[in-house]
């Protein structure tokens, strides 16, 4: 019989240490381009609705393990040699993303519309409005979701 000793302890210690390394890349990344996902997801622009609902889709309907696979053995049939920990945050960025834009959508489409239409009163750009007055109300909204995805990613 095998006992847990120090070795086992590090060993565990190092496997936690790539666990917050890459939910860290993985939380950073899918941020950035969530974002980027949500703001699509609630523009007028036919071609960033589309595009962004075809990401959601892909990435929300197939399993992350899947996901993972397919970077990591996919990319070398394209041409490409891909370290492990790329592909995994990549996939994990991926992944992310997706999820994070749609809790993100959700929380800027649940800002009244009074608002933006209070934005508009004030001639304010698109950009502007968004900027001033809808997001800083959504990231209120936003902040358990968000955190209760950032455990998901752990």
């Amino acid at each position: 019989m095998r006992t847990f000793g120090f070795p086992e302890f590090l060993f565990i210690l190092e496997a936690a240490q790539w666990t917050l390394a890459l939910s860290a890349i993985a939380f950073v990344g899918g941020a950035i381009l969530g974002l980027i996902v949500a703001l699509a997801r609630t523009s007028e622009n036919r071609a960033a609705l589309f595009a962004s609902g075809v990401f959601i889709q892909v990435f929300q309907g197939t399993p992350l393990l899947l996901q993972l696979f397919l970077i990591f053995f996919g990319a070398p049939v394209l041409g490409l040699d891909i370290n492990p920990w790329i592909a995994a945050g990549a996939a994990l960025i991926l992944n992310s993303a997706a999820f994070l834009g749609e809790i993100w959508r959700g929380c800027i489409q649940a800002i009244p519309r009074g608002q933006w239409e209070a934005a508009m009163a004030l001639n304010l750009s698109y950009t502007a409005r968004l900027r001033d007055v809808v997001l800083p109300q959504a990231f209120k909204i936003a902040l358990p979701p968000t955190v209760g995805y950032v455990v998901q990613i752990i």
